[in-house]
């Protein structure tokens, strides 16, 4: 039978579709090189947005004939509108049982034969934003053993790989051990490659993980550090907990130890109940930190949170305004 992955989301959701791929090639699957010529089509969806959604019910036509299988970061009523249109749908965590016996998906390890390998090392998430669908879809923190990480990395390099990016809803609370010592542990292993990480949240990052990073010869002077809003009264309604305060003085630390350190950060713009005079505070934030790159969001509700409760009162040409504008 041959197989056809589309895959929406982020970069969890391209290495989950690797391993989908893995387990489908030791079930002896070929991979179809287009939709049209696939007999089994999956589809890696992402709730996080609604555009990738509305792309989903796009597909469905194309689909038809096919064999299909959903999977990916669904939420409920997302699952329950599309039921009748697909043949299966999957918890990501369940594509081993129903393929083959084995019951960890993260123990499939994918031919990591391109420049770049993708290695997560924890999935799900414990800190409920109020925006985000996430600890409902990838339900909470479960992070991989140190050991499995490592083999994963050194079979990518063996195999020519030249960037590792380290993969986590929030990558620097990894445990048990500290974030910094795998860093250090990943940093020892042989061979000519950088480190990369995504995606950090401000609470769990500490001044060790900083100085892992300077201290490293392979970890990249990058980092994107979310900020998601540049106004106190706003991060609290989202539930982060860290204030403008605290997160500004983060960015200073880094840029004093690692001076060339190249910048992002995620924003959302329009979240329930954001002022004009809120939102110049993100643009502030901007001014101040002058970002090398910025992920900008216009806020959306997603089904089943938090904020889906709040009024969404910032019209839609007032949000892409201030997309614009950041």
């Amino acid at each position: 039978m041959k197989y056809h992955i589309i895959t929406f989301g982020c970069q969890m959701n391209i290495s989950d579709s690797q391993r989908i791929a893995a387990i489908l090639e030791q079930n002896k699957h070929k991979q179809a090189l287009s939709l049209e010529k696939a007999d089994l089509v999956i589809i890696n969806m992402c709730s996080v947005r609604q555009s990738p959604v509305d792309r989903v019910y796009g597909l469905l036509p194309k689909i038809k004939k096919k064999k299909t299988i959903l999977t990916g970061c669904i939420t409920k009523k997302d699952r329950n509108k599309l039921e009748k249109q697909f043949d299966v749908i999957l918890n990501i965590k369940d594509f081993p049982k129903y393929f083959s016996k084995d019951k960890n998906y993260l123990k499939i390890i994918p031919n990591h034969n391109h420049y770049s390998a993708l290695i997560p090392i924890m999935t799900g998430c414990n800190n409920l934003c109020t925006y985000c669908v996430v600890p409902y879809t990838r339900e909470p923190e479960v992070s991989r053993p140190a050991k499995d990480i490592l083999n994963e990395i050194k079979q990518a390099i063996k195999q020519g790989v030249k960037e590792i990016w380290l993969l986590g809803q929030n990558v620097n609370s990894y445990k048990p051990i500290p974030f910094s010592k795998l860093l250090r542990k990943i940093n020892n292993i042989p061979g000519n490659f950088w480190i990369r990480f995504t995606s950090s949240h401000p609470k769990d990052f500490s001044p060790d993980i900083i100085k892992a990073i300077k201290e490293s010869d392979k970890a990249t002077n990058y980092l994107n550090l979310p900020a998601q809003s540049g106004d106190n009264t706003i991060l609290k309604k989202m539930n982060r907990p860290y204030t403008v305060e605290k997160y500004k003085q983060i960015i200073k630390s880094l840029r004093k130890e690692i001076p060339d350190i190249t910048l992002s950060t995620d924003i959302i713009v329009g979240f329930p109940g954001e002022t004009k005079q809120q939102f110049q505070n993100t643009v502030k934030l901007f001014k101040e930190i002058r970002y090398d790159m910025a992920y900008i969001a216009q806020y959306s509700p997603r089904p089943g949170t938090a904020a889906e409760k709040m009024k969404d009162n910032v019209k839609p040409q007032e949000k892409k305004r201030r997309w614009k504008i950041l």
